[in-house]
């Protein structure tokens, strides 16, 4: 009975996870609607209180970050961008777009001679607030990622204080998402119609 269970639970995932997906490539005006969802997303009161902000750089056909990311680092925030590294992701304090290249795929990335400079590593303890990407989403600020648990790792060892803040597509916002137990909630998930509040860290258990 579990094994069904399991095998039903990660058929619906998958299934939610196609359909979003093919809404997101499907969406139109995707630059436009990505700097209105960024300039949301400085406009929170959250952002305003944060010293040290996580940036991620979009990929595919996720909400565009890459294009705000010059005025991002006119804020006076000190700004930070995640790179992977065998499945892992690393942290870098970014202070000009000329220290990004497109990597291997297609996605900006901290020069490699960069990434060992003492003063650019940054520990997720550092992070005031930290923008999140994903895949599927609902109202609850339930979150679906690719299924590679990149992200996931990174927000467990956040600071409490730190909240999360997703950034989406209208079309990717789902009535409810399949969640297991161990699932992280979005504090917030900014889209080009609304903010909706989620449950967070706090409440979802």
């Amino acid at each position: 009975m579990l094994v069904d269970q399991l095998t039903a639970f990660q058929a619906q995932k998958t299934k939610v996870r196609r359909q979003a997906l093919d809404n997101r490539n499907a969406q139109e005006s995707k630059d436009d609607l990505s700097i209105k969802i960024c300039e949301k997303f400085v406009s929170l009161p959250e952002y305003s209180a944060a010293e040290t902000v996580m940036y991620y750089l979009d990929a595919r056909s996720e909400v565009r970050t890459r294009h705000y990311m010059p005025t991002a680092l006119t804020s006076g925030k000190r700004i930070v961008v995640p790179y992977c590294v065998e499945d892992v992701l690393h942290l870098f304090w970014l202070e000009s777009m000329d220290e990004l290249a497109i990597g291997m795929w297609k996605i900006l990335e901290p020069l490699e001679e960069l990434r060992q400079v003492p003063e650019k590593k940054i520990d997720v303890s550092e992070l005031d607030l930290i923008m999140v990407p994903g895949v599927a989403f609902d109202r609850r600020g339930a979150r679906m990622g690719h299924g590679k648990g990149y992200y996931d790792k990174l927000l467990e060892n956040a600071r409490p204080s730190a909240p999360f803040v997703a950034l989406a597509f209208e079309c990717q916002i789902f009535p409810e998402i399949p969640t297991a137990p161990h699932d992280i909630f979005m504090d917030k998930i900014i889209t080009e119609e609304a903010v909706y509040t989620g449950k967070g860290r706090t409440t979802h258990a």
